[in-house]
């Protein structure tokens, strides 16, 4: 299957960028959001579901990337939208930042092992987030 870039097409460069500031890299995370890329540097916060991030994503024009997101948690509906709006690619990559390995496989069988890894680290920072949850509720299921 070809897996177009749309909402994606960034030079290499950019895109390992933004696998640094997905993992945590605030410089990258600072530079992108500074010159040019807000996208790309907010997502690191939206991703870690900071709220105003995710409402700058839809309305600067980048619904795409939130639909990834929610894709990723799970949604849906995020995951249809990406399909109905012809972003094969994210849609793969939400599933692969779900746990999806099948869809690991069929990206890095295309010529996009570079977005599964982004989608590697995505699955990563939102498996961290739900075991930083669960530790939370152990934490305070305390009867005191």
């Amino acid at each position: 299957m070809e897996y177009s870039t749309k909402g994606l097409n960034y030079d290499i460069k950019l895109l390992l960028a933004w696998g640094e500031s997905i993992t945590g890299n605030m410089k990258i995370t600072e530079w992108l959001t500074k010159n040019g890329f807000p996208e790309l540097g907010l997502f690191y916060y939206a991703l870690r579901n900071e709220e105003r991030s995710r409402t700058w994503l839809m309305e600067n024009k980048f619904p795409h990337l939130l639909a990834l997101i929610n894709g990723i948690e799970g949604n849906e509906h995020a995951l249809e939208w990406l399909k109905k709006h012809g972003y094969l690619l994210l849609h793969e990559m939400a599933l692969i930042g779900d746990g999806d390995e099948p869809a690991f496989e069929r990206l890095a069988k295309n010529d996009r092992r570079v977005f599964a890894l982004l989608a590697k680290k995505m699955e990563m920072v939102k498996d961290e987030i739900e075991e930083n949850k669960k530790d939370f509720h152990k934490f305070n299921s305390s009867p005191f």
